[in-house]
């Protein structure tokens, strides 16, 4: 399916999809029926290949890669790309990561000064929004199909809708709730009618999905759903005001139980099993029976300047060299602050991937690339050291884990230690084994008395750098935008300062505020 997913059937999705427009959260086809009834849903085969726009939605750009035909106007394409924007909202934004391009908008993002009219928080609000779209339209016209088969495919699009609405709420929390197919401006919902819609969607689907590791490759399975109700309740005494941490427990124990297993195969024998999640070949290496929900790349089937093509390239600097990455030149762009470096025992701990040589600890100018430590976590080369599959050196194949099974470890160790009633010893258990793999052996290894909730945050830290997901950590710690932790410019000054607390989400994009008079500004901006 890796190859299926990535080539797209373009006929179908440019048919299904060229009628949309993007003016609100309610963008939907206005005459759905013109292109998609008759052509892209006259069978089940073809009503697959629309399937396959959809999880694209969140990997490309638009109809023609890596650059033109964008889905999204008004900002760069590449810039566009669902998991480039996630890490620069839920990576930059924290002490995960600077970046030395004075690009409007994106300066902002890690001194924490954003505005409503901020490129990127314009843009992945579209970004998510037109996968809402997409979903609705597809959900509404596969329903008529009668096959068995599409009714998996529907719980798929229905999977993907509800991870988008998951990102809305946690980015900007009081957004449209829209299911179907309407020409209306829509209302605003809050926070917690959004949160139960996507309980009720992931609960109503987990049996309509494929069966733990029976699906294809790049399509989401059963153990997804419970994956993402996980990751959902543990956020939910910070979205709702209701704790929800039992659920977080029960939902990660299942994931826990399922075919899915943490990668302990050393591919290319460099003595861990830790970098092969994020090496060219991870769809085949063993890092692909870790990962959950992933986004699939490839340097010539599914072209972007976003995904890993930016997470390889724009980390590369200094005197570091290209080829080691398998790539054909860096971008002098991303680094890491002291704040993350210092959380690692380094030559022992595996997962602290650092450029050093020529990099400044100490990061003195943020647009000075040899200020911060470089990142070396992703790379274009598979197990057996060859670089990926476009020769020019461009575009990368590597995937890109949305939620992999370590993380849902931790959120168990967390919702337990949260008074759940989890089990300590058992969190303790599989917390040593994502050490063990991090340290080859048993001396990282952890005793009860080593499990508080900080521990387990610096952990995720460890473990889960630059996969889109420290924001939502530091602001379900009340860590985000208060003085209890500082980074290197936090708040735009040098050692760092505290934040109003309206921070903690991002504004509703100015450009929605004068298109649809049934919104509301978050408090603050």
């Amino acid at each position: 399916m890796k190859n299926k997913i990535k080539k797209i059937t373009l006929l179908v999705s440019i048919a299904f999809f060229m009628a949309s427009c993007h003016d609100d959260l309610d963008q939907l086809p206005i005459d759905p029926d013109s292109f998609t009834q008759e052509d892209v849903f006259a069978n089940a085969e073809i009503a697959k290949g629309a399937l396959a726009k959809l999880y694209s939605a969140l990997t490309l750009t638009g109809q023609q890669g890596p650059a033109g035909q964008p889905d999204i106007a008004d900002i760069d394409e590449g810039f566009s790309q669902f998991s480039r924007m996630l890490f620069n909202l839920n990576e930059l934004t924290t002490d995960h990561a600077v970046v030395a391009w004075a690009d409007p908008g994106l300066p902002n993002l890690h001194a924490m000064t954003w505005s409503s009219s901020n490129d990127f928080v314009e843009a992945m609000y579209s970004r998510l929004a037109q996968t809402v779209s997409f979903s609705n339209s597809y959900i509404t016209n596969a329903s008529a199909l009668a096959d068995a088969e599409v009714q998996t495919f529907i719980a798929e699009a229905r999977f993907i809708r509800a991870y988008a609405y998951y990102n809305l709420i946690d980015l900007y929390a009081n957004v449209p709730l829209v299911t179907e197919v309407s020409t209306e401006l829509p209302l605003q919902s809050n926070r917690a009618e959004i949160f139960t819609f996507i309980e009720t969607e992931l609960l109503e689907i987990q049996d309509q999905l494929a069966a733990s590791g029976s699906n294809e490759y790049g399509r989401v399975d059963q153990v997804a759903a419970w994956a993402l109700l996980s990751r959902l309740y543990l956020n939910a005494e910070i979205w709702t005001g209701t704790p929800k941490y039992s659920e977080c427990v029960t939902f990660s124990n299942m994931v826990m139980n399922s075919s899915y297993t943490i990668n302990m195969n050393d591919a290319n024998g460099n003595g861990t099993s830790y970098d092969e999640l994020f090496l060219a070949d991870n769809d085949s290496n063993g890092a692909q029976n870790e990962f959950i929900f992933a986004l699939n790349f490839d340097g010539l089937q599914s072209q972007t300047f976003g995904g890993t093509s930016f997470l390889v390239h724009a980390a590369i600097g200094g005197n570091m060299d290209p080829t080691d990455f398998g790539v054909n030149g860096g971008w002098f762009g991303l680094r890491t602050t002291k704040t993350l470096v210092n959380k690692f025992e380094l030559g022992s701990d595996a997962r602290g991937m650092f450029h050093t040589d020529g990099q400044n600890l100490e990061i003195a100018t943020i647009t000075d690339f040899e200020d911060g430590y470089a990142v070396r976590k992703f790379k274009n080369l598979d197990s057996n050291g060859n670089a990926g599959s476009d020769t020019t050196g461009d575009l990368v194949d590597t995937d890109l884990p949305l939620i992999r099974l370590a993380e849902i470890y931790l959120n168990y160790a967390e919702a337990s230690l949260r008074g759940s009633g989890g089990d300590l010893n058992l969190a303790v258990t599989k917390i040593n084994e994502l050490r063990l793999r991090a340290y080859g052996d048993t001396s990282g290894n952890i005793s009860s008395g080593d499990l508080t909730l900080d521990f387990v945050l610096d952990e995720r830290s460890r473990e889960l750098y630059w996969e889109g997901q420290r924001r939502t950590d530091l602001v379900r710690y009340n860590y985000f935008t208060t003085g209890s932790l500082l980074w290197p410019f936090k708040g735009n000054v040098v050692n760092g300062s505290s934040v109003g607390e309206f921070r903690n989400i991002f504004p509703i994009p100015v450009n929605l505020l004068s298109t649809n008079p049934n919104l509301t500004q978050n408090q603050g901006y």
